[in-house]
């Protein structure tokens, strides 16, 4: 296992080394030689990727090493090793996201965003381990700082293929917290755009969904998701991802709002200490900190996002449920208990609650949109403390609500569409916590403008 110190762990990292592509004293494939050796040293424990394409790989990084020496690289990120999100599709290899009933699925197609990789050079290394059809039910990753633990879902294999420095990026996708918790108990950075700032391609059954990437910095982070939106726009109906195409410069805030949101009530006492600490550090570096009891605004804002797990769960059951209707029909046997719940429970709403589910949304929207005038941006936990635990349902007649850790701190981001950035700056028992910077729709730019000045200002804190 890795030994997790938020003050000193060096993450794997593309941004920086690419100086040398142009040199040779380094080369696209040199790099992908690392990242698959560390991929046979380590995941045979860990269970990251469920598909490798290494042969492929090797090809398409000696195309881009004579791109680097001849000065011809297609873009910033020409030769970078990223792994995919088995939800999403790719021409070469399955797509099984995770589901017994589509184990050696070949769709013959591309998503969208593993498109424009592609067109950009970056390397499709492999698919990465996603919980059941993006759902609650984990898979087999665990979480490289601690075994015994889970690395978050349903992006588990994305978040812990970056954090054991097996690849620099990986793809996501999050509809309740799958991007954002993962990153928060995987030490990772990761981006959760706004509402349709990144095409999700063939994947635009849930009016929540997003797509966005887990890195070791966040200047990865950034250029890939900026390559991406270059290339495929937002969703339909959507402008898409704003912002410059180069490195982020940081940006220092004047005033941040704490959104303890429906979470901050089950933190443990060790992980509040430290973010109560941090946000001391931010006070101390000038930083107004804007709590509920503070601002009107700010409390109706809470109290929208109160209720938000209720929102989100329900609204996304309701738009699944026709399409889990089908599968379990047609694969009983080849489809969690998990899912069939959520089945159940979808069943049992009307369209009269799905809409009013709805409203509740735009309430809860245009508090956000409200509080511009009130803050720069937000900041509160990507998760309620470090990972938990995983034990696989020891009593199969009585399942865990969150195996893959509780999403309280993730509901609120989406309900309301905004986007937001991860950050590694806590840990609790040498683990990981992150915390999240958020900023209003389509202002992902300036989210991440002021999460790398936290980053790079703001003292992390560790407690034991």
């Amino acid at each position: 296992m890795l030994e997790y110190d938020c003050d000193n762990f060096k993450a794997l990292t593309f941004f920086d080394i690419t100086h040398e592509f142009s040199n040779s004293k380094r080369t696209p494939r040199t790099y992908l030689e690392e990242c698959l050796n560390q991929i046979t040293r380590k995941d045979g424990e860990i269970n990251a990727f469920v598909t490798l394409q290494p042969d492929t790989a090797r090809k398409l990084a000696d195309a881009s090493s004579d791109r680097w020496a001849n000065g011809q690289q297609l873009s910033t990120i020409d030769g970078l090793p990223i792994g995919i999100k088995d939800l999403l599709e790719t021409r070469d290899m399955p797509t099984q996201m995770g589901c017994e009933a589509y184990e050696g699925y070949f769709s013959g197609n591309d998503n969208a965003m593993v498109s424009a990789l592609r067109d950009a050079g970056a390397i499709i290394l492999g698919k990465t381990v996603t919980a059941e059809l993006g759902g609650a039910h984990p898979g087999p990753t665990k979480n490289p700082f601690n075994l015994d633990r889970t690395p978050g879902g349903s992006s588990s294999g994305s978040a812990a293929a970056v954090a054991a420095k097996m690849v620099p990026v990986a793809i996501g996708t999050q509809v309740a917290g799958s991007i954002i918790r993962p990153a928060g108990y995987c030490g990772n950075f990761a981006l959760k755009p706004s509402q349709g700032g990144l095409h999700r391609g063939e994947r635009q059954t849930t009016s929540m969904s997003t797509h966005g990437p887990h890195a070791g910095s966040i200047e990865d982070m950034w250029l890939v998701a900026t390559e991406i939106a270059r290339r495929t726009g937002g969703d339909p109906n959507f402008i898409g991802l704003q912002g410059p195409s180069n490195l982020p410069t940081p940006v220092k805030p004047d005033q941040l709002i704490f959104l303890e949101t429906e979470g901050w009530t089950i933190v443990d006492a060790k992980t509040k200490e430290a973010f109560l600490r941090l946000l001391s550090q931010f006070e101390s570096n000038g930083v107004t900190i804007i709590r509920r009891s503070m601002s009107e605004l700010v409390e109706q804002l809470e109290q929208n996002v109160s209720r938000a797990g209720d929102i989100a769960n329900s609204i996304t059951s309701w738009e699944n449920h026709w399409t889990y209707r089908n599968l379990v029909n047609r694969s009983p046997d080849k489809v969690s208990q998990r899912l069939k719940n959520s089945l159940s429970a979808a069943e049992a709403m009307t369209p009269e609650d799905y809409a009013k589910n709805l409203l509740l949304r735009e309430y809860a929207r245009e508090a956000h949109k409200q509080c511009s005038t009130v803050a720069d941006g937000i900041i509160t936990l990507s998760c309620p403390g470090p990972a938990p635990i995983w034990n696989a349902d020891e009593d199969k007649s009585k399942l865990v609500n969150w195996p893959t850790g509780d999403p309280a701190f993730n509901f609120a981001t989406s309900i309301l569409g905004a986007p937001c950035v991860t950050i590694p700056m806590l840990s609790v028992d040498k683990l990981p916590v992150g915390i999240q910077i958020i900023g209003q729709r389509e202002q992902d730019y300036y989210a991440t403008q002021l999460a790398k000045w936290t980053h790079e200002n703001v003292p992390k804190v560790s407690t034991s």
